[in-house]
């Protein structure tokens, strides 16, 4: 790392995953077949399912593999699109839209293989994903997702009564959907892990790189670096919450929303074995949305929309361990020793975009909070691109660029809607 790279921020996970793979910077100049900006879940992903097939990848980022979201997450592995199925077939069409509900449920199932396949050492878990209602406004979208998804086949089971309770160990949810394809992971530890996968199959990563200008240059791409030059004839943009001006009105096509965590301390066996006993990865469906899992070592972390800044200690996230206490009131003499805040990319119809914006330069970002899973498969789906498949081949639309109006005040937007959210939830309206 250079004296000017941005130190990981402190997190449970930085603490306890295992060491990243060397990454060191750019020296001089080189020529690739791809070269991808970003070593998060997307770029990562990317860029191993292209060296598998024998491309000559680079993949550049400012910092180091699983800095951003993907090292700082809630570690929720999800199943699906924030659409349910029938919503989604409606708007993309039958064809599309059901390859694209299928991707978009399978991508657990992928992100799972890819850990066994690979050796990642990152804690998973394929424990489901438990969606859940706590005022009655949302009862009936629970019910809908159960029923289409039940309707196609997928193994899900609708939740109420004593069996919700028994699936989570709290009294305050009406109706929840448990799906058993999802899961958990430690999220920084799988980021190090597909990055170290990737260098295994043959990409070469930099870390301490920031591309700080890309231009194109006869028959290729010129990414510009501070200690060199590199050259691809194709390009991937991978940077997601943390894009910057690197290719015109990307950063202005989504809101780079800050979400915290804050982890316990581990609780005793007797109390761990009452909150989410089947392990399942919770969230709700609130208008702002609250997720909680307990790790490995019985660690409770929970996390949601937080002030719009980085956070790096406990004290800062007293609403949500006090949250916590409400959902189950033994958690309430727990020592919290963690906190921690990183940037997801939120789209205005709330999907993934892929992006061609000029032949050979590729942009996926936008995940809504569901990056573990969709990142990963888009990586996939950028692969296939670079590596020839058209775009009606893919399970995602290509799209145009589209920047959000008056997107300089994304900041006072996203306060406001906190706080408008959190008054709705909190007055079931």
């Amino acid at each position: 790392m250079t004296p000017d790279t941005p130190a990981l921020p402190p997190s449970l996970y930085a603490e306890t995953a295992p060491p990243a793979p060397p990454a060191p910077p750019v020296e001089g100049d080189r020529d690739c077949a791809v070269a991808v900006v970003g070593a998060g879940y997307t770029g990562l992903s990317a860029a191993l399912h292209l060296a598998e097939q024998g491309a000559d990848v680079v993949v550049l980022d400012a910092a180091e593999p699983g800095w951003g979201a993907s090292g700082r997450n809630g570690g929720q592995v999800n199943p699906g699109l924030k659409d349910d199925p029938d919503t989604v077939e409606a708007r993309f069409g039958r064809e599309l839209g059901a390859r694209m509900v299928a991707m978009a449920h399978a991508a657990p199932e992928f992100v799972f293989e890819l850990i066994e396949r690979h050796g990642i050492a990152c804690a998973a878990q394929r424990s489901g994903t438990i969606r859940a209602a706590y005022v009655a406004r949302d009862v009936p979208a629970i019910r809908a997702s159960f029923e289409q998804c039940a309707r196609r086949g997928m193994p899900v089971e609708l939740l109420e009564d004593a069996r919700l309770r028994e699936a989570t160990g709290s009294a305050r949810y009406l109706a929840a959907m448990l799906d058993r394809r999802g899961g958990q992971l430690d999220p920084l530890a799988y980021a190090r892990g597909l990055a170290a996968a990737a260098m295994r199959t043959g990409a070469t990563i930099h870390g301490a790189t920031r591309v700080t200008r890309l231009t194109r240059e006869s028959d290729a791409w010129r990414l510009e670096t501070p200690r060199g030059v590199i050259r691809a004839g194709q390009v991937i943009l991978a940077t997601n919450g943390y894009t910057d001006d690197l290719w015109p009105g990307l950063r202005q096509s989504i809101v780079p929303v800050f979400s915290a965590i804050t982890a316990s301390e581990p609780m005793p066996d007797a109390l761990a074995r009452q909150v989410l006993p089947l392990r399942s990865a919770l969230y709700e469906v609130g208008r702002i949305t609250v997720y909680v899992r307990v790790d490995a070592a019985n660690r409770l972390l929970i996390g949601g929309r937080s002030v719009q800044r980085e956070v790096t200690r406990a004290e800062e996230l007293r609403y949500l361990s006090a949250y916590a206490a409400r959902l189950w009131p033994g958690t309430a003499g727990l020592h919290w020793t963690h906190g921690w805040a990183g940037r997801l990319a939120i789209t205005t119809d709330h999907y993934p975009h892929l992006h061609e914006p000029a032949p050979g330069l590729l942009a996926a970002l936008g995940y809504n909070g569901r990056g573990v899973a969709m990142a990963t498969m888009m990586g996939r789906q950028l692969a296939r691109r670079a590596l020839g498949a058209s775009p009606a081949e893919l399970d995602m639309p290509v799209t145009e660029i589209r920047t959000i109006p008056l997107h300089r005040f994304w900041r006072i937007g996203v306060e406001a809607r906190i706080l408008a959210g959190r008054l709705q939830d909190r007055f079931g309206l």
